[in-house]
């Protein structure tokens, strides 16, 4: 990875822009504006950069991220490669070169306000960096010596977790002088990772219960929630101290009715198979504003179809929902994004698509299942995805949705950006989300709702007052390790602004089988970056909203996503989401420990190794603010691991984690 400050060597190239055995150099910034291609030298652009992982778009040869020619302080290059916001490449150099030699900087077309650190890493040991670079900050040169190096690597850093700021960042000019009469090139490759983690994967033949523990809803407003609970069965259900209005399917576990009265309530469900019977207590919140006490679970179209979405493959989601066991472990929703919209008719009234031609029984469809369905939509007056948005309709698109049966609404800024492009204000932020709040609550339905305006405005700190109960503290997340790491990693400080009701979502999962539509692939999280993936987003009590095609969930996406222990502290009752309490920097990256407060009183814990070499790192008791001795039990594998005396330590590996919960809880659960 690339660093920041530039550290000048008194070397560079021996060749120095064609001046054979020339006295070796640093070029100067000016030299890389018509560079020629020195004596035995090979660009960077002439590698392979398919092995490039960026946090978004796809690297090319001689151009912007976006496909502009690279530019920076008005001046054309024309060699290089570009990029955006956290980015890597590994080069095996095959002892072929003495050099690399490179300009960096923001490109012109960037301006995200992003600060963005270069890095070259030689043999695992940082040998150049850039220091922090903003937009308009004059490039920089890097220059390094290859002449006994194996293994080189490129990287981009960013000292911020909002992806609106990743800039588009430059390598110009960048080449490698290789030794004379070598027949050897540089080659790029893919990082190889450890073999897949081990993993708990329970098949328990005696019932359990794994709904939430807490449940909001508005009275006098229809209620729907199934029982999640697996054995062997069939199952029957039962329910003590429903709430007046509510009853229990005791085949399905369906609860259904409405509420009639605000109050808190707790219910004992039990739960009876073939192998016994079980018992656990949900505590049902009724009032205004209740809803989502605990991070919304579920499934979300966008990162698997894109605009490719169609009723058909909505309706197999809820299928393979239940048939997969996701739905016995919690996970309710069932959420289209864009591209369901069609024209609005005489009237206004939103109407859907040739893709949707019945949104109402689709709605019947998901809820028979005990399911729940979102819908998505933007308050200017074109989504995302350049169909119908709801600016100036809000009342009625809110009536319309009430009418249709839905229960969540993704709302995406989107084109409200030129409403107020020159309003920056944080009352032209929240004013868009204040109106379609107000429509919501005003409808005969619960429906949650999830600002997605990308953080702009540190939007955890007023998310809940103007309506919300989700809302987006980032960009649009991609299934790289650098932007998956950049967003989770940079949600540190946001924990205080999460609670019951209130939840910051880092956007939506990203293992299993993604594409953005229609044409799919396994997702490029190794999987050791998928562990550590679900880990930060349970710590950081973040709505998990699975984003791949439902239908083809391989065992272990299943097991990531089925571990009901892990669930259960994305769905802690107490609503505390974790907080980073130490870190230490590598070579070439860092170790976190994050540690989130529980309601039995115990704590979970993540130990996470963002570099490349296994590392160990150490949970002190000092750190986590407790005492004495405590028992520890590793989550992901379902293993007591012992007492520990004021630390905990691990190996941790490569871009991986070990998830653990400390401390005796202070009383047992029923589950």
């Amino acid at each position: 990875m690339f660093n920041h400050s530039l550290v000048m060597l008194a070397t560079c190239v021996a060749a120095s822009f064609g001046a054979a055995h020339a006295q070796v150099r640093t070029p100067s910034v000016e030299e890389f504006t018509n560079a020629a291609l020195p004596d035995h030298g090979v660009w960077l652009e002439d590698v392979d950069l398919s092995h490039m992982v960026a946090s978004e778009g796809q690297t090319v040869a001689r151009k912007a991220i976006n496909g502009k020619q690279l530019t920076i302080k008005g001046i054309v290059y024309p060699h290089g490669v570009g990029t955006r916001g956290p980015t890597e490449l590994n080069v095996a150099l095959n002892g072929s070169a003495t050099r690399f030699t490179t300009l960096v900087g923001i490109d012109d077309r960037g301006r995200h306000g992003g600060v963005l650190r270069f890095e070259i890493f030689v043999d695992g040991k940082r040998a150049s960096e850039s220091g922090p670079m903003k937009f308009g900050d004059p490039p920089k040169v890097l220059d390094v010596d290859l002449s006994k190096a194996r293994n080189m690597r490129l990287a981009v850093l960013t000292d911020t977790t909002d992806v609106e700021k990743w800039d588009n960042a430059n390598w110009i000019g960048a080449f490698f002088t290789l030794k004379p009469g070598t027949n050897k090139r540089p080659i790029s490759y893919a990082e190889p990772h450890p073999p897949a983690p081990i993993i708990h994967s329970a098949k328990d033949e005696r019932p359990a219960i794994h709904s939430a523990r807490q449940v909001g809803a508005t009275p006098k407003k229809p209620f729907l929630f199934l029982v999640a609970a697996t054995g062997r069965g069939p199952l029957k259900f039962a329910a003590a101290n429903l709430p007046a209005g509510l009853r229990l399917d005791e085949a399905t576990g369906i609860i259904s009715g409405a509420i009639q009265e605000a109050g808190t309530t707790t219910v004992t469900l039990t739960v009876t198979g073939q192998r016994g019977s079980t018992s656990s207590e949900v505590t049902i919140v009724a009032g205004p504003r209740k809803l989502a006490q605990t991070p919304p679970m579920g499934w979300n179209s966008w990162n698997a179809w894109g605009t490719a979405v169609d009723a058909d493959k909505v309706r197999a989601a809820a299928d393979a929902m239940v048939s997969s066991g996701l739905a016995a472990h919690g996970y309710a929703y069932i959420n289209i994004d864009d591209a369901w919209e069609g024209k609005r008719d005489a009237t206004g009234e939103i109407q859907t698509n040739e893709k949707f031609p019945d949104m109402k029984a689709l709605a019947d469809y998901v809820h028979s299942k005990g399911l729940k369905l979102g819908i998505y939509s933007s308050p200017g007056p074109l989504t995302c995805g350049k169909y119908e948005g709801s600016y100036k309709h809000e009342q009625q698109d809110a009536r319309t949705f009430a009418k249709w049966g839905i229960d969540y609404l993704k709302y995406d800024w989107c084109s409200y950006g030129d409403i107020v492009k020159n309003d920056k204000s944080l009352e032209a932020l929240q004013k868009p989300y204040k109106i379609m709040s107000a429509a919501l609550e005003s409808t005969d339905r619960d429906v949650v709702f999830s600002l997605c305006q990308y953080g702009m405005g540190k939007v955890w700190e007023w998310g809940k007052a103007v309506g919300g109960q989700v809302w987006r503290t980032t960009g649009d997340i991609t299934d790289t390790w650098p932007s998956m790491m950049g967003i989770g990693f940079g949600q540190a400080g946001h924990e205080a602004h999460a609670g019951p009701g209130a939840w910051n979502d880092p956007d939506m999962l990203i293992v299993g089988k993604v594409g953005w539509g229609p044409a799919l692939h396994p997702t490029r999280l190794a999987p050791h970056e998928q562990l550590t993936h679900i880990t930060l987003w349970s710590l950081l009590a973040a709505p998990l909203l699975i984003g791949c095609d439902m239908t083809a969930l391989d065992k272990f996406t299943l097991d990531l996503l089925t571990n009901d222990e892990v669930i259960a502290v994305d769905q802690d009752p107490l609503g505390k989401a974790a907080s980073r309490v130490d870190q230490t920097q590598t070579a070439d990256g860092t170790t976190q420990v994050w540690s989130r407060p529980l309601h039995d009183g115990t704590i979970a814990v993540g130990l996470f190794n963002t570099g490349s070499a296994p590392t160990k790192i150490s949970a002190t008791w000092a750190k986590l603010g407790i005492t004495g001795k405590q028992p520890v039990r590793d989550l992901w594998r379902g293993k007591d691991l012992g007492v520990r005396s004021d630390v905990f330590t691990a190996t941790v590996l490569k871009h991986s984690v070990v998830f653990v919960k400390i401390g005796a809880p202070k009383k047992s659960g029923a589950n």
